[in-house]
């Protein structure tokens, strides 16, 4: 379906641009087309396992590799390339891949040359090393190769998401998941003549896969890719390549606004900007309005749900909600025994339809928890429907932190802490923050008797363990923490602010101190 979606655009545009990036790589449909199938001969020659890896950053490179594993009949499974290598071993080893589409990366990025070499499989294509002008040519010699048959249930994309406990879990997106989700996207925001996609969201998250590469190239668009998101350089691109549609986090809108020279006359082609993977501060949307005279269009997804549910449309923006629902798919929203609740009334967000997910990869249980026999997905977020099926996001019931837009989970850090041979307990919340970040973690420990430690110390080991954006901001040491009447630790009782904003509501707060950096 996704490859005989891209084949149709290039029947329709073969010599129009199609995608295009910062290394200076352009490519029209029918190049496009052309390199992917030379990659899917690659992959057929290299590996029967039925996932293929990807280790490269959003680009055309990662563009022709993507449709270059579907068209070899395999799922891929794109890596995200900030993780350290012992997080990217446990992804690798639960998808049993034994093959990885990547690079040989430039100096600015070398340390991620050691990761490539530390991933545990037999084969590594190396983008830079095929001769790929030698083996394009060579391919005129041969016909093109069929579209596979692929059946609406096959998975296409395995994409990684982490687990409470911090273990990945790999979501399954069909080929009808991603195929539909697409054009469901393109449906909702209906964009209008000649369009110019921004690629400057991650291809490894499915936020940026969807919209950012099945969108435009199901649209039969122009897509320029960034493999790094620099505030200035982002308003340039939008005035130099006249983009006319942007996906992006909210925390991004947020950098480009602080950019000192910029203008309305930079974002004068710009017809849709949708902020997605992280709630829109109302403040804001109010600024971006100020500035330059055009709304900040919000929706919500998840990976579990190929990503997008809903989305706000130029022609119909209701700002403080999510927007509208889209076509063929439910949303309602639940008590926490999963019972349904009238329109307008706060619960938990379930979705059904055909964006949500065929499960997690060899996990039927954690599947099972999330998915019931009806197949509504429980999304662990908390929102409300509208009578006219308009969903506004009220909160997380699950406990997830997302700093520029990348899924933190707490457990993930609690459990590195507690790792330390100082700390007996931990618990970890979100501190919300300015600038591009959007929330950071804060961290609270109990020391086991006659321990000692520091702030820092604890976040130097952290940095050990971590990736540096999932360390805390601070670590505060406390003699207790909050405690319901079970014992639980009561995380709403916690303060980032510290011992004087910290309480626990059931008795008296927990004596704190704290040391920062």
């Amino acid at each position: 379906m996704l490859v005989e979606s891209l084949l149709a655009s290039a029947d329709k545009f073969p010599e129009k641009l199609a995608v295009a990036d910062m290394l200076g790589m352009e490519m029209t449909y029918s190049r496009l087309v052309r390199i992917a199938s030379v990659m899917k001969r690659v992959v057929e020659a290299q590996t029967n396992c039925p996932r293929v890896g990807i280790f490269l950053p959003s680009s055309a490179g990662f563009a022709v590799s993507y449709y270059g594993v579907l068209w070899a009949g395999r799922a891929a499974v794109p890596l995200n390339l900030l993780l350290r290598p012992e997080e990217l071993q446990k992804i690798v080893e639960d998808a049993g891949l034994d093959t990885v589409i990547t690079l040989r990366f430039p100096e600015d990025v070398a340390h991620l040359n050691e990761t490539v070499r530390q991933l545990p499989v037999q084969n590594k294509i190396i983008l830079n090393d095929l001769g790929l002008k030698r083996r394009v040519i060579f391919s005129y010699l041969r016909p093109q190769p069929r579209s596979p048959r692929a059946a609406p249930d096959d998975v296409a994309t395995l994409l990684y998401t982490s687990g409470t406990s911090g273990d990945p879990k790999g979501v399954m997106l069909t080929q009808e998941n991603l195929d539909r989700n697409a054009r469901g996207a393109i449906e909702l925001e209906d964009p209008k003549g000649e369009q110019h996609f921004l690629g400057v969201l991650p291809l490894f998250h499915s936020f940026g896969l969807t919209t950012m590469l099945l969108v435009p190239l199901t649209l039969g668009a122009e897509v320029f890719f960034m493999p790094r998101f620099i505030p200035s350089a982002v308003v340039r691109v939008i005035e130099q390549r006249r983009i006319t549609m942007i996906y992006a986090i909210a925390s991004m809108y947020s950098a480009m606004l602080r950019v000192k020279n910029a203008r309305p006359d930079h974002f004068k082609s710009v017809q849709c900007a949708v902020s997605g993977g992280e709630a829109l501060p109302p403040a804001l949307y109010e600024a971006w309005l100020e500035k330059f005279g055009f709304p900040l269009l919000e929706g919500y997804g998840l990976t579990e749900t190929s990503p997008v549910v809903c989305a706000n449309r130029p022609w119909d923006n209701r700002p403080g909600t999510a927007g509208q629902i889209m076509e063929g798919v439910e949303v309602r929203t639940v008590e926490d025994d999963r019972s349904p609740l009238p329109p307008g009334q706060i619960g938990e967000i379930a979705v059904r339809g055909h964006c949500v997910m065929k499960g997690y990869y060899n996990k039927p249980k954690e599947t099972a928890e999330v998915i019931d026999d009806q197949g509504w997905f429980y999304t662990g977020d908390m929102g409300r429907v509208s009578e006219d099926n308009y969903l506004a996001i009220t909160g997380r019931k699950k406990e997830m932190i997302i700093v520029s837009g990348e899924n933190i989970y707490p457990r993930e850090i609690e459990t590195i802490l507690e790792k330390h041979p100082a700390v007996a307990e931990s618990a970890v919340i979100a501190e919300k923050v300015g600038g591009t970040r959007g929330e950071v973690p804060v961290g609270f420990v109990v020391l086991k008797e006659g321990q000692t430690v520091t702030d820092a110390e604890l976040r130097d080991h952290c940095r050990e363990h971590l990736p540096q954006y999932k360390v805390p901001k601070k670590v505060w040491i406390a003699e207790d923490l909050p405690r319901g009447p079970t014992g639980k630790i009561l995380k709403r009782a916690l303060d980032p602010g510290g011992p004087e904003k910290s309480g626990e509501s059931l008795g008296t707060p927990p004596k704190i101190s704290a040391a920062e950096e």
